[in-house]
């Protein structure tokens, strides 16, 4: 049986809007620092790139919407031989998506279906951590529909102040647990939660 695990950059605003500064959003690039010699350098550190290695490295597929679909495919292929981008170019990729047609990445497939169906599907063909990485509106709807198994939240020291924010309006309080914290790098706070499914909480699956 498959878990879905949400993996985010934020800022300590909530801020999730184009972390490495590649996507053209004005204040993008909040996950790096300016060292004493002006160059970039990234926040979370060694560490923090070993521990997205190692989550990369150990599931079993990931799970996307369109614009960070579209997103990963024009960006990893052309960064073959890194060590990230050879986990990612070559792991199971779905993406979910009622527009579009084919999903050309190597590995990939769309699910066009019910959202529930559709990830209910998964969660029982895949035996593992189904890693979604980005994908705003579609981690609302998971979160929304009972779907998020854990929720692992890499919160930069940084206040963007504008944004696409990861998390939207839900239709009910969703009550999590704090199973591990870890900082990483230059203050680098990552937190992992797991939802509380208690009987007589709103929004379980």
């Amino acid at each position: 049986m498959g878990t879905i695990v949400i993996s985010e950059f934020l800022s300590v605003d909530g801020v999730s809007d184009d972390p490495a500064g590649v996507e053209g959003f004005e204040r993008g690039g909040w996950t790096f620092a300016l060292d004493s010699a002006g160059q970039r350098v990234r926040l979370r550190g060694d560490e923090g790139e070993e521990l997205l290695l190692a989550e990369n490295r150990d599931a079993a597929a990931l799970l996307m919407g369109r614009r960070t679909y579209e997103f990963f495919a024009s960006f990893w292929p052309r960064q073959e031989g890194r060590a990230l981008a050879d986990i990612i170019n070559t792991m199971p990729k779905y993406v979910v998506s009622s527009t579009l047609e084919d999903a050309e990445w190597n590995n990939s497939r769309v699910l066009s279906g019910e959202l529930t169906e559709e990830v209910g599907r998964l969660k029982c063909e895949i035996d593992g951590e189904i890693l979604v990485p980005g994908s705003a509106q579609l981690v609302q709807a998971l979160i929304e529909h009972g779907l998020a198994d854990e929720l692992r939240l890499m919160v930069h020291p940084v206040m963007v102040g504008s944004g696409k924010r990861l998390f939207g309006e839900l239709s009910d309080k969703r009550p999590l647990r704090l199973v591990r914290t870890r900082v990483v790098g230059d203050g680098v706070v990552v937190l992992t939660y797991e939802p509380i499914r208690d009987a007589g909480q709103g929004g379980g699956a």
